[in-house]
């Protein structure tokens, strides 16, 4: 009976750390689309040009193709504006009535098309093992019901993050929803790591365990927020970004990160916050935790990913914000917000057992 158990303990864990790996997959992946600029390849969700396979030539789409998607789009922006209003949110809803960028349709491209097409075959891939998940799941819930509680919610909020992405595209891209869908991407990736960690309290030995400082987790959790700050002013910079490549017809890189102003000065200085308070928080964890603990483990690859993260970020200001750096930018901090979960669940869990045991 123990045999068995733990083997669906270990397969749950399993399909858990695949389902992580690929909702990072696919941040990567969505930072190429939007580096690229093939967030609006496909006019039309959950279908692309009304195929399950898209087209690879203009020649097989409509000549009106650019009013038919148009027209589709503004219906589906009008139900979404009147379910705001009923739920009370009528500024959002009057400003996605009235932003006249909604109006414009994009030419087919056809890379561009299948880039954003990939994206979408990505997230089918991570719909499929979340419903893993929690089909995995069930064999737990005598062990701890909250594990296929939170699997069944995580495929509620899929589901959820999927429908805000259909949104971001009838919206034409619309920045705001774009930075609403990211902190959702990033909610999902956290309580997956959160449900990973709680199964493995049904097979973790009591081991050793560290008389860790409270102190520690506050300023790692500190640090945590700080970082979701980050990101925010990350989008909000890479939304000025957008616009000034707009502008400037994608051309004269060397000149965008000039032209940011204020967003892009609070972003870089933020950087130097954070890095600060991750130093003070590695010190202390190098000075009360056990060498190559998961805590001692952990706290160098964060520390390793905040130094890239602040690499990659001088790299793009100082060399005309190239493509192929942004994508990797966004993953790193997204990274950095699952180690800081792992850690603070880890932190955590000797904090509790050393209460336990007093």
């Amino acid at each position: 009976m123990k045999q068995s158990t733990n083997k669906s303990i270990s397969s749950f864990r399993r399909v858990s750390v695949i389902t992580v790996i690929a909702v990072y997959a696919l941040i990567l992946i969505g930072g190429i689309v939007r580096s690229s600029g093939s967030g609006m390849g496909c006019p039309d969700w959950p279908k692309c040009f009304g195929s399950v396979i898209p087209p690879t030539s203009v020649d097989q789409l409509p000549a009106n193709y650019q009013e038919i998607y148009l027209n589709k789009r503004l219906a589906k922006n009008d139900r979404f504006v009147a379910t705001l209003e009923k739920l009370g949110f009528s500024e959002k809803a009057n400003e996605i009535a009235n932003d006249k960028s909604i109006l414009i349709e994009e030419e087919f491209n056809a890379v561009k098309t299948w880039i954003e097409y990939l994206n979408r075959l990505a997230g089918v891939v991570i719909g499929l093992l979340i419903i893993l998940t929690v089909w995995k799941s069930f064999s737990l819930r005598k062990m701890d019901k909250w594990i296929p509680i939170l699997s069944v919610f995580n495929l509620i909020l899929v589901l959820f993050i999927g429908w805000i992405g259909s949104i971001v595209v009838s919206t034409n891209l619309l920045h705001w929803m774009i930075t609403y869908h990211m902190m959702l991407a990033l909610l999902l990736v956290s309580l997956l790591i959160y449900v990973y960690h709680r199964s493995g309290r049904l097979i973790k030995s009591k081991g050793v365990k560290m008389d860790v400082p409270k102190r520690i987790e506050l300023i790692l959790l500190v640090g945590t927020i700080l970082m979701l700050v980050q990101i925010v002013l990350g989008t909000q910079v890479r939304e000025q970004i957008d616009i000034i490549s707009s502008s400037l017809g994608d051309m004269l890189r060397d000149e965008w990160v000039g032209r940011i102003g204020l967003e892009f000065l609070i972003h870089r200085s933020f950087s130097l916050v954070l890095l600060g308070i991750h130093v003070l928080y590695f010190f202390w964890a190098f000075k009360y935790t056990l060498r190559r603990s998961q805590v001692d483990l952990w706290s160098q690859v964060l520390m390793i990913l905040i130094i890239l993260e602040i690499a990659t970020g001088m790299a793009m200001a100082y060399f005309g914000i190239p493509a192929f750096l942004q994508p990797i930018h966004l993953l790193l901090g997204s990274l950095i917000i699952g180690v800081q979960v792992m850690l603070l669940l880890e932190i955590r869990e000797n904090i509790q057992f050393r209460l336990n045991t007093n």
